[in-house]
Formats: structure tokens, C-alpha cells, sequence
């Protein structure tokens, strides 16, 4: 049976989300969660990634990221993919409490039940690509 999660504070796996309280660094540089890092590098270089980078919650982080009054980088869907598995693995590398917690999930497929995104997630009808699930999965079998 899969191990499915959507949102931070859903105990026990809450912390699979990108919007979890769980800061990391890359780079020399804090992200606050992974939803300020993936969105910020959407705009890598402009002002509008440190924007994104202070804004003070994931929320917040996602809606600017989502504006479109600065134009995205014309490489983003090419490594948006790369983006979000580094994003993963320093976050579940730097934290031991939330490696085990993805640990204990085994050989589990990990599903992040979002019914709003069929990329990163499941999508409405349960078919979508699981994006954010795989690479939890991918993480998971090398942080072993």
C-alpha cells in the first residue's frame, strides 16, 4: 500500500512536503523549505530569487513564484526535475530526525496525494506522474 502525504502538518510523513519547516543550505546559501528554494530558482540570478528566498512562508514563496511579472528562466523545464531532487536531498541529508522518518517507509512507493497536480503529484484521478514522490524514492534509496 503506498505512503501517501500532501501537507506539512500531517503526521508522520508530513515532513515529505516541500512547504515542511525543515531550512537547508545549498550552496552556501539558507532556504527556509524547499518550496522557497524550488521557486527562487525559477528566477536564479534576478532580484526576484532573493525575494522568494525571504519571503516569510512557503506560501508566499510559492505565489511569487507563480507570478509572471518577471519572466521565468527559458531553461526551467529542462531542469526543474534536477532543481527539486537537489532541493531533496540536502533537506533529508542535513536532517536526521526526517531521514528516518523516510527510512521507515522500507521499499514503500511514496505518493504525495496532491489532487491539484498531476506532475508532482497523483492529480485528480489518481494517474498523475508522482514527480515529488519519485524523487523522495530516489533520495531514499541513496541516502541508504
Amino acid at each position: 500500500m503506498p505512503i501517501e502525504f500532501y501537507r506539512e502538518r500531517n503526521l508522520p510523513y508530513g515532513c515529505f512536503s516541500n512547504f515542511s519547516k525543515h531550512s537547508f543550505v545549498i550552496d552556501g546559501q539558507p532556504w527556509q523549505t524547499i518550496e522557497h528554494y524550488f521557486q527562487a530558482q525559477k528566477f536564479r540570478g534576478l532580484p526576484r530569487e532573493h525575494e522568494i528566498q525571504v519571503a516569510p512562508d512557503p506560501m508566499t514563496a510559492k505565489r511569487l513564484g507563480n507570478e509572471r511579472t518577471t519572466p521565468i528562466r527559458s531553461d526551467w523545464e529542462a531542469v526543474k526535475d534536477a532543481v527539486m531532487y537537489e532541493a531533496v536531498l540536502e533537506k533529508f541529508s542535513q536532517h536526521d530526525d526526517i531521514k528516518a522518518v523516510l527510512f521507515s517507509t522500507g521499499d514503500e512507493t511514496i505518493v504525495e496525494a496532491a489532487y491539484n497536480d498531476s506532475y508532482w503529484g497523483w492529480g485528480p484521478d489518481k494517474q498523475g506522474q508522482n514527480k515529488l514522490g519519485l524523487t523522495l524514492m530516489q533520495v531514499r534509496g541513496e541516502l541508504r
